[in-house]
């Protein structure tokens, strides 16, 4: 059997994430490290970028599985791919880095984030905060914190823990209400070319359903939202008996000044969606997306 190739980006976790796919992949498997926008301009923000070159790429036939960070994967795939299979959810919960909990950091302390959902979640707990972009790879920013560019960070666990991280400062979970993570979120997302036999088969091996069914309620979720991988917007699914999950969302102005947070037990995302929308997350997302034009 020919070894299935294992498309990823070249960043330390991407390549760590993608490694731990290929360990456990039946038969053999090659990493093959794709250069993607994302990866030559992190000035921008819509992560979008980091998933169209492997999808080329897998069209064209110069890899056979992508593997992906799920929170980065756009509500629809390009034409011909399909999500095969998703291993073993992580933590999905958000981490602040630098300080015991949220109530330690001093009034007007700086937190930095690329994110518009941490943004709009820590400013609707602590407006007195200040809130700053801050991009790069986790080693990147951890080091930014380090240089003193910011009070503290946040982070995903799921990426501290899959790279191996220690650190020498405080890290405390974000597990209050608000806090409902990026859909997604400690998921790793395995992509296929639609009707590939062999590499549908070989990620089916891998797959945990509970996770996989989670992650397509989350995204029905955010789909139903019309809202996007860069939209202030959280979604979680935690599976339950039945085919059913116990569902929480988040939607929030950037500012923190209004949000939606609702949780239900329901058998799909979009019965999360309908009561967020009724409840008024489509105005609301409206006029977040109005105040960053």
């Amino acid at each position: 059997m020919t070894a299935l190739r294992v498309g990823t980006r070249g960043s330390a976790l991407a390549l760590a994430q993608a490694g731990m796919v290929a360990d456990s992949l039946p038969g053999q498997a090659v990493l093959v490290t794709i250069t993607t926008a994302g990866d030559i301009r992190r000035d921008v923000g819509d992560k979008g970028r980091w998933v169209s070159a492997l999808e080329t790429a897998l069209l064209c036939g110069e890899i056979d599985l992508a593997v992906h960070s799920a929170k980065d994967v756009p509500g629809e795939l390009a034409d011909g791919c399909v999500l095969a299979a998703a291993p073993e959810r992580a933590s999905a919960l958000d981490v602040l880095v630098g300080f015991g909990s949220l109530r330690e950091l001093p009034a007007g302390a700086r937190v930095g984030t690329s994110a518009l959902r941490r943004q709009a979640q820590l400013l609707a707990t602590r407006p007195d905060l200040d809130v700053v972009e801050l991009r790069g790879n986790v080693d990147t920013r951890l080091a930014k914190r380090a240089a003193g560019e910011v009070d503290a960070l946040v982070l995903a666990r799921a990426g501290l823990d899959r790279l191996g991280v220690k650190l020498d400062v405080p890290v405390c979970e974000l597990d209050d209400e608000l806090f409902v993570p990026a859909p997604g979120q400690g998921i790793l997302a395995l992509e296929a070319r639609a009707g590939d036999e062999q590499a549908l088969a070989a990620a089916g091996g891998v797959n945990h359903a509970p996770t996989f069914a989670a992650l397509e309620a989350e995204r029905a979720a955010v789909r139903s939202l019309n809202a996007s991988c860069d939209t202030p917007v959280g979604a979680h699914a935690q599976p339950l008996d039945g085919g059913r999950f116990l569902l929480r969302g988040f939607a929030g102005m950037p500012d923190g000044s209004d949000w939606v947070l609702d949780e239900v037990q329901a058998d799909s995302g979009q019965e999360l969606a309908r009561r967020m929308l009724a409840a008024g997350a489509g105005e609301l997302l409206e006029r977040a997306a109005a105040a960053r034009a």
